[in-house]
């Protein structure tokens, strides 16, 4: 089993949301979930040939697994680029759903090319949403709406950078609310000028889990507004990170920069 510890969407060198990439593994997926809680990184994600000669990638949040992590299938396509440096291509499939993820390099970033995807309907109540975030209703910015590139996102727009920072959550609250409904958390963010956003995502147990950089989230973003857009997170976490979404009707590239951790 081969361990490479990656940082991705990172603004410097210093920074970005860990993921964990395994090759080689033979952990079934109950171990594959122990593992992924024993490692201090918010994503792991378990890279395997299948049985129709895709290559495969099964992701773990310590909480749970998921359907799709975009930092770790940019920490898996570092992998595979720095072993293969001519190619600049590379097509992975998603373990749980068989969804392709259409991956290329760009001079220093990585863009993985995803589609949207089907979302439960739901009818939202601000007052339960604000309630969930612990702020008032009168912070929330219209009617917050889901959407997906692979894992639903309930976004969730605020009118200040002040109110995104001071969030603090009901995060148990969160995720009953999302395993009732269907939903991979709640995306909070706020309009910092044209085209440039600033975000965090609640999609797990306690704050020390909280995600410096969110690709998932990028995408559903960007076909929320249909537009392209750069969004900025993890600042307050001291791990600034930068993701670039490119919007074309009805699919997204989400990109950034990863690289090998020095821890």
């Amino acid at each position: 089993m081969h361990l490479h510890r990656m940082l991705c969407f990172g603004r410097n060198d210093e920074s970005g949301n860990a993921a964990i990439v395994v090759e080689g593994s033979d952990l079934a997926e109950p171990e594959r979930l122990k593992f992924a809680q024993r490692q201090d990184a918010s994503a792991t994600v378990f890279v395997e040939a299948d049985a129709a000669g895709d290559i495969q990638l099964d992701y773990y949040y310590p909480h749970a697994r998921s359907p799709l992590c975009l930092h770790a299938t940019l920490a898996a396509s570092a992998v595979f680029f720095e072993r293969y440096p001519d190619i600049g291509q590379v097509r992975f499939v998603t373990s749980m759903h068989r969804q392709a993820l259409e991956v290329e390099r760009v001079d220093e970033a990585i863009f993985v090319g995803v589609k949207a995807q089907p979302c439960p309907a739901l009818t939202i109540d601000v007052a339960e949403t604000a309630r969930l975030l612990r702020v008032e209703p009168a912070d929330v910015m219209g009617m917050p709406g889901v959407a997906s590139v692979g894992s639903a996102k309930l976004l969730v727009e605020v009118a200040e950078q002040s109110v995104l920072a001071a969030l603090r959550p009901d995060l148990t609250g969160i995720a009953e609310w999302s395993r009732k409904h269907g939903v991979s958390g709640m995306y909070v963010y706020c309009r910092l000028q044209d085209g440039v956003y600033a975000g965090r995502n609640f999609n797990h147990l306690e704050p020390r889990f909280e995600d410096a950089a969110t690709g998932v989230a990028a995408g559903a973003l960007a076909l929320s507004l249909e537009r392209s857009i750069t969004l900025l997170q993890g600042d307050a976490l001291g791990q600034p990170c930068t993701l670039m979404a490119r919007y074309a009707t009805g699919t997204v590239q989400i990109g950034g920069r990863a690289i090998k951790s020095a821890n």
